[in-house]
């Protein structure tokens, strides 16, 4: 077989080639010292510089404590740390002796090659013969790139253009300091190996993998190419495993290097059940960018099946780029049969753009559309945005301070079935902030949202609305202040801080618009009232659906930290002069005069200790509505995780399936809407010396049933990687439910990955 790539070990050509230069000057001179020595200008070596290569019949500059040419017998010696050197190439050796009768060249006692790439070649003897094209070496030992070793009892250099080597070892693992006789993690070990310099490759006879001395698989052949290669067409490591849906199978993928800017992988996939796939993995790089395009196809669950996966990036100058990113497939099965990325994904997305940046401004045009991987979900409810665009600009303080800023953009989303809008918006905004007299940090603000819409079939998802269609348009100027207060204190290494924080917004009644549901709702479907966004001046994640009145927000920050403990809080509430039931709808803790009390803490007593805890509280029982709890417990070496998630709400089923939010709560088909979600996650991880240790337990409250369960592990040390990760996912997942996966990877380090997928 052939591996392509690099991480292989060749005897370097370099050393041979140098000493042949060597002897040609010294051979040539009758003087003590030859008129090719010039000590001066030696190469820095490790500095990372291009160089020239060997010439046969160069120039050699050297050093030597003593150089001594004996005319009777023909023989020129350098002793006493002799170092000699070529185009960034450093020779050193205790003794080089040039025997111009016989024409041989032989160093002796601690030979060094020093590389420019950073390669280190040990040698007990060398010697060069036969017009310096034939040469041995004696106990060859090579120090190379990341950490990677090479040893051979000894080695032949064949005609100028072939090395070859008996009894090699190779890896890349530090020995053990207190018994180096001790066998490495892994070591390949060959009875023979050649490097051919015209191919440029090493090709390994009769090796055999080693595991803790121990041989685990032998291979007759095995092809790399050597470390001057960077690309290198050949087969790559296989993949092979089994899978609960086809069975066993045999992954070998080939890698063919097109030319200087292109390659490609070709993946062959064989299995037990006679559903073998092709996929193809295409790069190329350009002046201006990238592409990148996989394809597949495969005969599965009796039926032609494929994926086309694409993306490409590419500059148009320095301001602005382009590209693409397409993800198609026949089904989410196909993708879980043959463990390709994106299974699991409810949806694989795509988009085309164009986009500029400049001083304080951004600009982007794209268009994106959705395939949908569940049952449950249909294609033609999906969107297609065809286009979209959006523009942000930041200005440069003002003599008072204060700063413009502005987003806008408009959209085009179409549905097979459901609600087709049209929109164009802009958002110019004005931020002013001061210091008051007493320490307090304002922020002044105008604001003017302003949208136009054209919409049709609002009657149906995600709508809902009463009316089939609407030409509306929403002016909506607000202007808000904001004063945050800080008081601190500091006793010994201990610091306090107490900050009052209070914002008052101004804006018109209403949402704009009466009724509210001729405004068509693409951005802001899901709301979540929490502390993230007590302050926030429109609480939707877009402006499809904007609060009015008058509206006051309060909170109090607390914060106490010495440098070993840290304890941060925050509680606050928002007043409204009306009440906005049907922009946020029931459940949310903003629809009526009063909201919910919103907060988080976080404290950390110790280096193994701490908590973080965020929660919505309605406001007249002070029962939880929303509740998101993170315990960490232990040290790096043993730490223990438990995560707590509770929603009274799943707004989802709303967009699904409900009419309008014009029906009084407890009405019956408001009961998948407050259908709670209830979950807790239960996790560990454990690291000693190399090893590491984790899994995790994910159960639903609400149904009182597990979601799924995991364990995920592995070693790492200097030269090898071993990981493995095993789910066992109990939902519902296209019609299957209690899926289980197990994937094993292998590393040896320089010489490639080997994946286990076992389901």
């Amino acid at each position: 077989m052939a591996i392509a790539g690099g991480g292989c070990v060749a005897w370097r050509r370099p050393l041979l080639a140098l000493l042949m230069g060597l002897a040609w000057p010294l051979g040539a001179s009758a003087q003590p010292v030859p008129p090719g020595f010039t000590p001066f200008n030696k190469p820095q070596f490790g500095t990372g510089v291009h160089t020239q290569p060997i010439e046969k019949n160069g120039p050699v500059s050297f050093t030597a404590d003593q150089i001594v040419y004996d005319r009777d017998n023909g023989l020129v010696t350098a002793t006493g740390h002799v170092e000699a050197w070529q185009n960034d190439h450093v020779l050193r050796a205790d003794k080089i002796v040039y025997d111009r009768n016989t024409d041989v060249v032989a160093a002796t006692g601690h030979v060094v090659l020093l590389e420019p790439d950073g390669e280190v070649l040990f040698s007990d003897y060398a010697e060069l013969t036969a017009g310096m094209r034939e040469a041995v070496m004696r106990g060859m030992r090579s120090a190379m790139q990341e950490n990677a070793r090479l040893a051979a009892n000894g080695g032949r250099r064949t005609d100028g253009v072939s090395n070859e080597m008996s009894r090699v070892v190779y890896s890349a693992c530090t020995l053990c300091k207190d018994d180096p006789s001790k066998p490495p993690v892994w070591q390949l070990r060959a009875y023979s190996a050649v490097d051919d310099l015209d191919e440029k490759r090493i090709k390994f006879q009769d090796a055999t993998m080693e595991i803790l001395g121990v041989p685990i698989f032998y291979l007759p052949y095995v092809s790399t190419p050597d470390s001057t290669v960077k690309r290198e067409s050949g087969f790559l490591a296989p993949d092979a495993g089994t899978n609960t849906f086809i069975g066993a199978f045999l992954a070998l993928p080939y890698y063919y290097v097109i030319d200087k800017s292109s390659d490609i992988t070709i993946t062959p996939w064989l299995d037990s059940t006679d559903q073998p796939q092709l996929e193809t993995d295409y790069r190329q790089r350009f002046n201006n960018g990238s592409i990148n395009i996989e394809t597949a196809i495969a005969y599965d669950e009796g039926a032609m099946q494929g994926l086309f996966f694409g993306k490409g990036d590419f500059s148009l100058d320095e301001n602005w780029r382009y590209g693409f990113n397409v993800n198609e497939a026949s089904s989410a099965n196909y993708l879980r049969d043959f463990l390709i990325p994106g299974y699991g994904n409810d949806v694989l997305s795509s988009t085309t753009y164009l986009e500029g940046f400049g001083q304080g401004a951004y600009s982007r045009l794209d268009t994106q559309f959705y395939q949908g991987l569940l049952n449950i979900v249909n294609n033609a409810e999906l969107p297609y945005v065809m286009p979209r665009y959006l523009y942000d600009y930041v200005g440069t303080p003002d003599e008072l301070g204060g700063y413009v800023t502005f987003n806008g953009g408009g959209f085009n989303v179409l549905r097979f079935l459901g609600t087709d809008t049209q929109r164009i918006n802009g958002t110019p905004s004005y931020n002013l902030p001061e210091m008051g007299p007493m320490g307090q940090e304002w922020n002044f603000m105008a604001r003017l949202y302003a949208a136009g819409y054209e919409a049709s079939s609002l009657n149906q998802i995600p709508n809902f609305s009463r009316y089939s269609s609407a030409t509306e348009a929403q002016l909506w100027p607000v202007v808000a202040a904001k004063m945050n207060w800080p008081f601190s204190r500091t006793d010994g290494n201990a610091t306090t801080v107490l900050e009052p924080i209070t914002q008052f917004v101004v804006r018109p009644n209403g949402n704009g618009i009466t009724p509210v549901d001729l405004i068509p709702n693409e951005d802001s479907i899901d709301p979540l009232f929490t502390d993230a966004n007590l302050f926030s001046i429109n609480r939707m994640p877009g402006i499809d659906r904007l609060g009015g009145g008058l509206r006051a927000d309060l909170g109090m920050h607390f914060a106490w930290f010495d440098g070993a403990h840290t304890f941060d809080a925050l509680i606050g509430q928002s007043y409204r002069s009306q009440t906005e039931y049907q922009i946020w709808g029931p459940g949310t803790g903003l629809g009526g005069n009063i909201s919910d009390i919103v907060g988080r803490a976080y404290f950390q007593p110790s280096d193994w200790f701490d908590i973080a805890y965020r929660f919505r509280l309605n406001h007249d029982t002070m029962q939880t509505e929303f509740n998101d709890t993170t315990i960490g417990i232990g040290p790096d070496y043993f730490r223990v995780t438990l995560g707590y998630i509770y929603s009274n709400i799943d707004p989802f089923y709303y967009y699904n399936q409900l009419p309008s939010f014009t029906l009084p709560p407890g009405t019956p088909i408001y009961q998948g809407y407050f259908f709670p979600r209830n979950e807790v996650l239960l996790g560990a991880q454990t690291k000693f010396g190399n090893w590491r240790l984790g899994g995790y337990i994910q159960e639903n409250m609400a149904l009182n049933e597990p979601v799924a369960y995991g364990l995920n592990g592995g070693y790492e040390d200097d030269c090898t990687i071993i990981a493995f990760n095993y789910f066992d996912l109990f939902t519902d997942y296209n019609g299957i439910s209690n899926v289980k996966a197990l994937m094993i990877n292998i590393t040896f380090k320089t010489l490639g990955q080997f994946g286990f997928p076992l389901m």
